[in-house]
């Protein structure tokens, strides 16, 4: 049911790789000299740099399992499954080969740095585990849903025991997947809560998206109930641990970066749900089908994957604000570009890959 689409997904993706691109260019080539939490712009940057990954992991699983639900509504989700699965492990794939050095390797070096975790392989993983779900749910949408909820909740409630796990007996294959001791940039949880509650929400839109005034009640709710997670999660954990004397909800409250950060999120989504009427069509919108080329694309221009050549090996930590600031917006401008006329959509990249899958199997 086109009338059903949800635009506002796209705008909200576009933003996310927008700020993730500004992000990993100011935080890789700004000298630290210049990293003041007291000042307003940076704080400001630090903020939305902060809701960049949790964005792109609620989304993920949000657009995901509504996609896959419509698909079921029309008696076609197998293929959707089956397309899920493929892309899960692509994205765990394409999140490995990023971090080669072919030069390198040439020359007889080989790093643990390519088994480091970081976005594409959690998310890749995540959509995996919530395709796992559906499968043992499919028929009862309303458990699928307070599954998810749940999932939501313990992976970001527990987040204090798992913290500092020591999985130095697992090999660093899959023990990256669950520490940061060997340098990964993100673990599967507690990131996958933030997956799960995308499922969650995509429950929700497609049980009730058609009904008369969704969209206003929608948008209500998540500037409410973000501002609740914002103001006052650490407040009722610390409720819950009086009441209960359970120590994981004081560990929580006392670092509760996670419900915070979900709080932006559906704050986020709150804007760009109540100016979906706008989106429609726009280059934001447009940007936002194309962020898995731009994420490969800029992951080389900085961080030099395949060549070790990129501009952190350049400019690491050595500029001014005015010039990370005016470098940030050419670099968002020149992947964009690159983005939109030499690799036309996220569709180049996977359908390169099952080519390249193809030559090697033959």
């Amino acid at each position: 049911m086109n009338s059903n689409r949800l635009f506002f997904i796209d705008a909200v993706r576009a933003f996310a790789i927008l700020m993730m691109l500004q992000g990993h260019f100011i935080d890789t080539l700004l000298n630290p000299i210049y990293r003041d939490e007291t000042n307003l712009a940076y704080q400001i940057w630090s903020y939305f740099r902060g809701i960049t990954a949790p964005t792109f992991f609620t989304i993920s699983g949000l657009v995901f399992l509504y996609l896959l639900l419509r698909a079921k509504d029309k008696g076609n989700d197998y293929s959707r499954i089956k397309k899920g699965l493929y892309r899960g492990l692509l994205l765990i794939l394409i999140g490995y080969a990023l971090r080669i050095n072919v030069f390198g390797w040439f020359s007889g070096e080989f790093h643990s740095y390519v088994f480091v975790i970081d976005v594409l392989q959690c998310i890749g993983l995540s959509l995996i585990i919530l395709i796992g779900c559906y499968v043992l749910f499919r028929k009862h949408v309303r458990i699928l849903s307070l599954l998810l909820l749940i999932l939501g909740c313990l992976s970001f409630l527990y987040e204090p025991l798992y913290r500092s796990l020591d999985l130095s007996h697992i090999p660093k294959l899959f023990a990256n997947y669950m520490t940061k001791a060997n340098g990964s940039i993100f673990t599967i949880l507690p990131w996958f809560g933030f997956t799960a509650f995308g499922g969650f929400l995509a429950t929700v839109f497609f049980s009730h998206v058609h009904r008369n005034r969704f969209r206003l009640i929608t948008v209500v709710c998540f500037f409410i109930f973000g501002s609740l997670f914002i103001e006052y999660s650490s407040w009722f954990l610390m409720r819950l641990y009086y009441w209960t004397d359970i120590e994981v909800f004081k560990s929580s409250a006392y670092y509760n970066y996670l419900f915070t950060h979900f709080g932006n999120v559906l704050v986020l989504f709150g804007v760009f749900y109540a100016a979906e009427p706008f989106l429609k069509g726009s280059l934001i919108g447009k940007i936002g089908q194309k962020t898995l080329s731009i994420y490969v694309i800029h992951f080389m221009i900085i961080y030099g994957s395949f060549t070790g050549i990129g501009l952190k090996h350049f400019f690491s930590k050595s500029l001014t604000p005015t010039e990370a600031i005016f470098g940030a917006v050419s670099f968002m401008i020149i992947v964009c570009l690159i983005s939109f006329y030499y690799v036309k959509t996220n569709a180049f990249i996977y359908k390169n890959v099952r080519r390249l899958i193809k030559t090697i199997r033959h």
